[in-house]
């Protein structure tokens, strides 16, 4: 019979190109929950759910979710409820993200819009202090 994998804290940090400080931070936060072994429970040993929920962290950080969000979500999927609540939960948060990000993206686009304007402005008065020789 063959036995769970386990993973030291190196293993994770290499695999997941993390700082081992990262990792105990989460752990920390209760995002990961790993066993103690050794003399005085110095070890850390990271099981498969560990894995996965530090996998399932590190994409809600890059979906631009805050750790407690990613926690709420990710111990619902732990829970042995119905998925709805946990789907539901999951699309109100995306969407107040979607919409914090079409938000930034307007700012930056008008702001973009701006920059062009005073470029367009400044290679014109260039030109014309070009064209009479002021060059200054």
């Amino acid at each position: 019979m063959a036995s769970n994998p386990t993973y030291t804290i190196s293993d994770l940090a290499r695999e997941f190109d993390l700082t081992t400080r990262a990792i105990r931070f989460y752990e920390d936060m209760g995002l990961l929950q790993p066993q103690r072994e050794g003399p005085g429970g110095r070890n850390r040993v990271y099981s498969s759910r560990d894995r996965t929920r530090l996998k399932l962290t590190l994409r809600a950080k890059r979906l631009g979710l805050s750790l407690t969000e990613a926690k709420d979500i990710i111990q619902m999927y732990d829970s042995p409820r119905d998925t709805g609540p946990q789907l539901r939960k999951f699309l109100a948060v995306l969407a107040e993200h979607k919409r914090q990000l079409e938000e930034q993206m307007a700012d930056l686009v008008a702001n973009l819009d701006e920059v062009k304007v005073h470029e367009k402005e400044a290679r014109a008065l260039l030109a014309k202090v070009e064209k009479t020789g002021k060059a200054g």
